[in-house]
C-alpha cells in the first residue's frame, strides 16, 4: 500500500478519471447503455461533485490515478439518502485494501454531510465489489431507489450510516 494516497478530485484530474472509468468498463465488459458509461458528466467529474453534499475522491499512486469513488445525494429520494457513486479501481489496485480504505473515507464523508443511509448499484458479475460492500455493511435490497438512470445495473444495496 506504499505510495498510495486518497485525495479529493481536482479539475485537472478530469481527463484521467474519465479514462480510468472507461478502461474498467472495457476491461470488465460492462454494458455501456443504462450505466455510468453514458453519464454526460463523465468528463467533468470535478464540476459534477463540486456541489453541496457531494464529494469525489481519487486514489493516486506515484502521480497516476488508479482508483476513484464518490458520494452524492440520491436523486429523487429523501434528503437523508446518499449514493456511493462511480467506484472504480484499475486491476493493480484491487485486493490490497485500497477499496476498503476508500469506502471508509466515502462513508465518513456521507456521515459528515448528515446522510443516514447510503445506496449503491452494481453489476451481478462484480462479485469482488459486492464482497467489499457486504463487508462494509451494505445489504441487498429488492428494488432500485431514486432515479440514477442506470437501468442496466440490477444489483441494489443499502447501508445505514
Amino acid at each position: 500500500m506504499e505510495n498510495y494516497s486518497i485525495r479529493k478530485i481536482n479539475k485537472e484530474d478530469n481527463q484521467e478519471v474519465a479514462q480510468l472509468i472507461r478502461a474498467v468498463f472495457d476491461e470488465m465488459d460492462i454494458p455501456k447503455v443504462g450505466t455510468a458509461y453514458e453519464d454526460l458528466y463523465l468528463d467533468f467529474m470535478y464540476e459534477e461533485y463540486n456541489k453541496p453534499k457531494s464529494v469525489y475522491y481519487v486514489v493516486e499512486n506515484n502521480g497516476k490515478i488508479v482508483g476513484a469513488a464518490g458520494i452524492a445525494p440520491l436523486a429523487n429520494e429523501a434528503e437523508t439518502i446518499c449514493e456511493l457513486q462511480k467506484m472504480y479501481f484499475l486491476p493493480e489496485t484491487r485486493g490490497i485494501g485500497i477499496g476498503t480504505e476508500m469506502m471508509e473515507v466515502c462513508l465518513q464523508s456521507a456521515k459528515n454531510f448528515g446522510f443516514e443511509k447510503c445506496y449503491l448499484e452494481t453489476m451481478p458479475f462484480m462479485l469482488n465489489a459486492q464482497k467489499l460492500y457486504k463487508k462494509t455493511g451494505f445489504e441487498n435490497i429488492a428494488a432500485p431507489m431514486g432515479t440514477t438512470g442506470h437501468v442496466s445495473c440490477p444489483v441494489w444495496m443499502l447501508k445505514d450510516l
